[in-house]
């Protein structure tokens, strides 16, 4: 069985792995699966957007679910990455407001590359 996907992302993250995202490793659990019951999957790339059936097809209803606002979130986990990239913003801003309103450290900050919000 042929997979085509216009996703690069998607097939390195399957290829790599290092990469142990809820998605992918569902993935990976069902090609096992699939293979343990003499299938032959193979996953391919192709170009979005250039008149490939199925993936027009396939792209429709992700395209309605992605305008519809009335649609509730079915997919509730979050990326690993996307937490990491929140806790750093709300770190740099916690310290950044420290640093504000700090009254000590006049002659280091007098000294420092960082822009004074104050």
């Amino acid at each position: 069985m042929l997979v085509l996907t216009d996703s690069r992302i998607a097939l390195e993250s399957l290829e790599n792995r290092k990469k142990h995202a809820y998605l992918i490793e569902k993935i990976r659990k069902k090609v096992t699966e699939l293979e343990r019951n003499n299938w032959k999957i193979e996953f391919s790339w192709i170009r979005a957007h250039a008149g490939h059936y199925g993936n027009e097809l396939a792209d429709q209803p992700a395209r309605e679910a992605a305008s519809n606002n009335d649609i509730t979130e079915c997919y509730k986990r979050i990326p690993k990455s996307e937490v990491l990239n929140e806790l750093n913003k709300f770190s740099v801003t916690k310290w950044q407001t420290e640093w504000d309103i700090t009254t000590k450290g006049a002659i280091t900050k007098s000294f420092s590359p960082i822009q004074q919000k104050g």
